[in-house]
């Protein structure tokens, strides 16, 4: 009853990737400075709002993570695993991939661990999240079937009893 589902794996690649964003931000930023100059317009505006929405994101995700996995929440943990899935991913992959925005050798190195850290969690997060939600939907279940052992439901569970307990008036023992 008192089984933990929390994920190891998952809390210490949390845990690592708090202390890497601050790494991959502050390269990231540096980069973005140095190749400022040489990008179109559109580039420069994409980057940039690239860069704050990333930064949100990641710590919003990262905090629903930490309380996810821990607490054993279900809602924090699948607002993390969406997070990652269809905003992080999407962002760090067109980061990686997209030459338009002239791709320098560290930048490279910094998204493909950053990219690494989220596949890693959106993995391990899917499978600690149907954990928790088995674990939860067994428990809803036993907790219904000791409910209905402790009240049971007139006539649900003995249909032909009822009629035979009542005697009928005017009538004597069969």
């Amino acid at each position: 009853d008192n089984e933990i589902i929390s994920s190891l794996p998952l809390q210490m690649s949390l845990y690592f990737n708090v202390y890497y964003f601050p790494f991959w931000w502050l390269s990231t930023v540096v980069i973005l400075y140095l190749k400022y100059p040489d990008l179109s317009d559109y580039y420069k505006f994409i980057l940039v709002t690239i860069m704050i929405l990333a930064s949100l994101i990641e710590v919003i995700r990262l905090y629903l993570g930490y309380m996810g996995n821990l607490q054993e929440k279900v809602p924090e943990l699948a607002g993390f695993w969406l997070l990652s899935l269809l905003l992080q991913l999407p962002i760090i992959l067109f980061l990686l991939f997209n030459e338009g925005v002239k791709i320098q050798p560290l930048e490279r190195a910094v998204h493909v661990v950053f990219a690494f850290f989220l596949a890693f969690q959106v993995i391990t997060a899917f499978v600690t999240l149907k954990r928790m939600v088995n674990k939860l939907a067994t428990h809803f279940h036993l907790r219904e079937f000791h409910r209905l052992e402790e009240q049971p439901v007139p006539g649900f569970y003995s249909l032909g009893r009822e009629e035979r307990a009542v005697p009928m008036a005017g009538r004597g023992p069969p």
